[in-house]
C-alpha cells in the first residue's frame, strides 16, 4: 500500500489532483525537511516548538507562488476547492516531516465558518481568513471538561442587545496570534449537546484575557483563557442560537481526518529511515 501511494496510484485521485500532491512532495522535501535540524535542536534545548517568523515567512510566500494556498477554500473565495481524497493525500505527505507547517488557511475553522457564518460574518471574518489576512483560534475545552466538550460550563447570558460571556477555556492553541477566537458557550438550559452556541470574539475585547501559557510535550504551547463579563453584540453569534454543537463537531472532524492522514505519513517516514 505504501509503495502504491508513493507511485501516485491512490484510488479515486484524479490526474490533476495527483499533480498537486506531487508538488507538495517536492515542497516537503525541498523546503520543509531542510528545516528539521533547527526545529529539533530548539526542541532538544527546551525552547518553543515551531518555526520562527524568519523561517515561516518564505514558506508562506512559496505557498502563494506554487498555488498551495487555500487548497480547500471554495473557488468563490479564491481557493482551489480540492475534494477530500486529494486533501488527505496532501496531508499524508505533510506528515512525512517534523517541521510544523500547515497550508494556510488552517482548514477546521475555515469549514466551520463556511458552514454557519452569515453574509456579514463571511465578509468580515471568512474572506480575510481565506486570503491569509487574519488568523483564528477556537476555544472549546475547559478545566472540568477537556475531552468532553458537551460538559462545558462557560455561559453566555443575553443582556439587552449583547451577550455577556463568563467562564474559562483551556488547551487553546494559537491564541497570541489570533485576530479572533470562536468561543463555545452555553446559552440555554438543555443538557449535554443542547443549548451550546458559538461566538466570534475579537482580540482585545474587554473581559477576554489570556490567563496563562501551558507548556506541552515537545516544546509546544497552549493557553488558558478567561472570559469575565466579556460583552459581545448579537452580530457575533456564529450560526444558530443553541445549535452550535454540530458545527463544532464538523470542525473537529476535519482536524481528525487531517491528523489521521498525517499519521500515515509519519509511519512512512519512519519506515524510510
Amino acid at each position: 500500500m505504501t509503495q502504491g501511494f508513493e507511485d501516485g496510484a491512490i484510488p479515486g485521485l484524479a490526474e490533476e489532483h495527483r499533480m498537486v500532491r506531487d508538488l507538495v512532495v517536492k515542497f516537503v522535501e525541498r523546503d520543509l525537511m531542510p528545516l528539521e535540524p533547527a526545529v529539533l535542536a530548539r526542541e532538544a534545548q527546551g525552547q518553543r516548538y515551531g518555526l520562527t517568523e524568519e523561517e515561516e515567512a518564505p514558506l508562506l510566500a512559496k505557498c502563494r507562488e506554487l498555488g498551495l494556498w487555500g487548497l480547500d477554500v471554495p473557488e468563490e473565495f479564491g481557493g482551489a476547492d480540492l475534494p477530500l481524497p486529494a486533501l488527505m493525500a496532501i496531508e499524508e505527505e505533510m506528515g512525512r516531516t517534523v517541521t510544523p507547517f500547515i497550508f494556510p488557511p488552517d482548514s477546521p475553522n475555515l469549514h466551520m465558518l463556511l458552514a454557519v457564518a452569515n453574509p456579514e460574518q463571511r465578509r468580515k471574518y471568512l474572506e480575510p481568513y481565506a486570503r491569509g489576512e487574519a488568523r483564528s483560534s477556537i476555544a472549546i475545552s475547559e478545566p472540568g471538561a477537556g475531552g468532553d466538550p458537551a460538559g462545558m460550563t462557560t455561559r453566555a447570558v443575553k443582556e439587552g442587545g449583547d451577550w455577556v460571556i463568563n467562564g474559562r477555556k483551556i488547551w487553546v492553541s494559537g491564541v497570541p496570534r489570533a485576530d479572533f477566537v470562536i468561543v463555545m458557550a452555553r446559552t440555554g438550559e438543555g443538557k449535554r449537546q443542547e443549548g451550546v452556541t458559538a461566538f466570534i470574539v475579537e482580540r482585545g475585547t474587554p473581559g477576554f484575557t489570556i490567563e496563562r501559557e501551558i507548556p506541552m510535550i515537545g516544546g509546544r504551547r497552549t493557553y488558558e483563557l478567561v472570559f469575565e463579563d466579556c460583552r459581545v453584540p448579537e452580530s457575533q453569534v456564529l450560526g444558530e442560537l443553541g445549535r452550535g454543537y454540530a458545527p463544532m463537531q464538523l470542525r473537529l472532524n476535519v482536524r481528525r481526518l487531517q491528523m489521521g492522514a498525517r499519521c500515515i505519513g509519519m509511519s512512512r517516514r519512519a519506515l524510510e529511515m
